[in-house]
């Protein structure tokens, strides 16, 4: 009887008790990445002017916003760091900046490159996937006009015969 009873308890729990705890840790990892990007580029100059982010920015972050998800997070310096308006800013930057748009360490030569090489790349992939578009855009169009003249074809010589 007891376990009956606890077990009626705690199946009461999950259903009272995990209630308010979502209320309090769901803004945060409720919230996508991409909004949380966009609060941060309202937030920090550093974001919303695309600016080449210091080293350890994520730490900088966990300190001046209380409350946001490590995950989250993560993902949205990722979405950032990945943009093409960052890369083009990466690519010529010399120095990078905190939060707040203040100028500090220097931008080095090998993260400079890498910001070119993924940009080049990027694009490379962009020329292919539309080449590849085009030539099945084509192949769709040959085989239409040759399905096209099948059908006359035999609808020709269905009549004569």
């Amino acid at each position: 009887m007891n376990t009956t009873s606890l077990a009626a308890e705690s199946a009461d729990v999950p259903v009272t008790a995990p209630a308010p705890a979502p209320a309090v840790t769901a803004p945060a990892p409720a919230q996508s990445a991409r909004s949380l990007l966009k609060q941060l580029q309202q937030q920090f100059p550093a974001f919303r002017d695309c600016l080449p982010l210091a080293i350890g920015i994520d730490k900088q972050l966990l300190a001046r916003v209380p409350g946001l998800d490590r995950k989250t997070m993560r993902a949205a310096l990722g979405i950032h760091t990945g943009s093409l308006r960052y890369l083009r800013a990466m690519e010529k930057a010399t120095v990078r900046y905190d939060l707040d748009g203040v100028a500090g360490a220097e931008v080095t030569d090998i993260h400079r490159t890498h910001a070119k090489e993924t940009l080049q790349q990027r694009f490379k992939k962009e020329a292919e996937r539309k080449k590849a578009e085009r030539d099945a855009a084509q192949a769709d169009e040959a085989n239409r006009l040759r399905q096209e003249k099948l059908l006359q074809l035999a609808s020709k010589f269905s009549r004569n015969g």
